[in-house]
């Protein structure tokens, strides 16, 4: 049996991994590039394999950072089936057309800034027409069951605990007289994540490929996070301020909802009465056609959440509506939120703000020092979102400049992913251990300090799989195949290339301010303008340089 590591190397999108077993080539996960712009262009290289060869795939979630590129891979030939919990099948009828859709506008915009450079139109990666045809190949599944996809292989899915039909898949292959099991966690939920169940504890494998996006880290455990939200929005709507959430659509979202539909349970005094009846008479807004459609996706799939929320449906409660709760399917919906001067709560996707509906919610409140922008989840570096939480003063958006003005606050304790305790927990808990662990989806800093903690306290040899490395799983792990092709992913690739970018935009700074020097048309106000924006760019470099 080999496996080949084509994603989520040193890097938390992409994940891809090809198995070569039994007579079979099949995937685990297709998922897109995402982040950085050099990441982002790597979905438009060839796959490292023939689509039309694959005999068939397993899909750990619908997230897009493992189901995006399903809709390229069918756009290329492959026509077999998609192995998926049927949640995770009902979230991607919802998912990959919207990413198709995304697709689409990105590329019309794109193509725009070519043609003007001088460059040939690309086609959009897929289509939203495509991805609705590659729904026909899913073949949903349940948890639990073992399933014979050949008489040599089989696989089971099990809870993950880390978004509606999320799964750590358990493997099974006979070649030549041996069974080999391997276990893929796809992502690892939290052991708090509102609503879902706890990940499934797994009792042996022979190896085991492990996500490592919080290697290096624990989470603040708060179990006060439902009263942080109610303490931060009450703030700023006494403020006569909107709190405008980026929110992934799916999962995050239907928890935020959750979180505020339980408020009602907590512990109550009077300033919290008081701060919830202020809660409970205001709008909140689900401003993205995708998380509207997934809380009703949700809703379908309640007998997955935990005991405690089974409990409350059970007493008629539905713990994803509320008074005030309003949804806005339309652009002029949306738009209307933006022209509203009462104060509201926005949940919009998308959650690192990169694209949808947010980037219009940011664009008309982040200037504004009444507003409040609270971020509730996991920002990977190079994203708009990555940029606010880290203090920027400044962000462009639609290629206007806003000032960062509003309050900006960030909740510990809605990660979906497990934290460094979670992940050790999970490996402790086998009662036969692996034999070998490779550590995927996580910077590099995570995979090293999770790697040197595994070691230290189990004494299991793990390795950290880097893209194109084809491993022999047999007795021995070996090492059989490299490929060349090298995928700029790491922080320090990030830091060098923006200094090299940098360079180029201070040539065309320089240019451009030089003409305007030269313009008769130029006011003594234009002068002073220009120059406090080199001087504040001056301190920028300095504070860089000192730092």
């Amino acid at each position: 049996m080999k496996i080949t590591f084509l994603g989520a190397t040193k890097t938390v999108t992409g994940s891809n991994y090809l198995i070569e077993a039994a007579g079979k080539k099949f995937l685990v996960d297709c998922g897109m590039w995402q982040g950085k712009a050099e990441l982002e262009e790597e979905n438009y290289q060839e796959f490292e394999f023939d689509p039309k060869e694959i005999d068939f795939m397993l899909l750990t979630h619908a997230h897009i950072d493992h189901s995006g590129r399903i809709p390229k891979l069918y756009k290329e030939g492959y026509r077999n089936k998609i192995y998926a919990h049927k949640a995770t099948c009902d979230l991607c009828t919802l998912m990959l057309p919207d990413s198709g859709h995304i697709q689409e506008q990105e590329s019309e915009w794109k193509n725009r800034k070519r043609i003007r450079k001088g460059e040939e139109p690309r086609e959009p990666l897929y289509t939203a027409e495509d991805a609705l045809r590659c729904l026909e190949i899913f073949e949903p599944v349940k948890y639990d069951e073992i399933i014979d996809i050949t008489p040599e292989i089989h696989a089971r899915f099990n809870d993950a605990g880390h978004m509606l039909g999320s799964s750590i898949i358990e493997l099974w292959v006979e070649e030549e007289g041996k069974r080999i099991k391997t276990v893929f966690t796809g992502d690892l939920g939290n052991n708090d994540i509102p609503l879902l169940n706890e990940p499934t504890m797994i009792e042996d494998t022979d190896y085991l490929i492990m996500e490592s996006t919080y290697g290096s880290r624990l989470h603040i455990r708060n179990d006060n996070k439902a009263e942080d939200f109610l303490n931060i929005v009450a703030e700023t709507l006494d403020n006569g301020g909107t709190v405008v959430i980026p929110s992934f659509a799916v999962g995050r979202t239907q928890e935020i909802l959750y979180e505020i539909d339980k408020l009602k349970d907590i512990k109550k005094d009077e300033e919290f009465r008081r701060k919830y009846k202020t809660l409970m008479k205001t709008p909140v807004y689900v401003d993205s056609p995708l998380a509207i459609s997934a809380t009703e996706v949700f809703k379908e799939n309640m007998d997955l959440f935990d005991e405690e929320t089974q409990k409350e449906i059970s007493k008629g409660e539905n713990p994803l509506e509320f008074p005030g709760l309003k949804f806005t399917m339309t652009a002029e919906e949306s738009k209307a939120l933006n022209e509203d001067p009462t104060p509201s709560i926005i949940i919009s996707a998308s959650g690192m703000c990169d694209v949808g509906r947010i980037k219009h919610h940011l664009k008309h409140n982040l200037w504004n020092p009444k507003s409040t922008i609270l971020f509730v989840g996991y920002q990977a570096p190079g994203t708009l979102g990555y940029n606010i939480v880290n203090g920027a003063e400044k962000v462009k958006i639609f290629g206007e400049e806003i000032a960062v003005n509003a309050r900006v606050e960030y909740i510990e304790g809605y990660s979906g992913h497990a934290d460094q305790e979670g992940l050790m927990n999970f490996i402790y808990s086998f009662i036969e251990k692996p034999k070998h662990i490779f550590l995927v989806h996580g910077e590099e800093e995570s995979e090293e300090v999770l790697k040197n903690k595994i070691e230290q306290d189990t004494k299991l040899p793990v390795t950290i799989a880097n893209f194109g490395e084809t491993y022999d799983l047999e007795e021995t792990v070996t090492l059989t195949h490299t490929v060349k092709r090298k995928i700029p992913v790491t922080l320090k690739t990030e830091v060098i290339s923006r200094l090299e970018k940098l360079k180029d935009e201070m040539k065309d700074m320089e240019i451009a301010v030089r003409e305007d020097m030269d313009s008769k048309e130029l006011r003594d106000e234009d002068v002073f303008r220009i120059n406090e924006k080199i001087k504040d760019l001056e301190k920028q470099i300095l504070n860089v340089i000192e730092g």
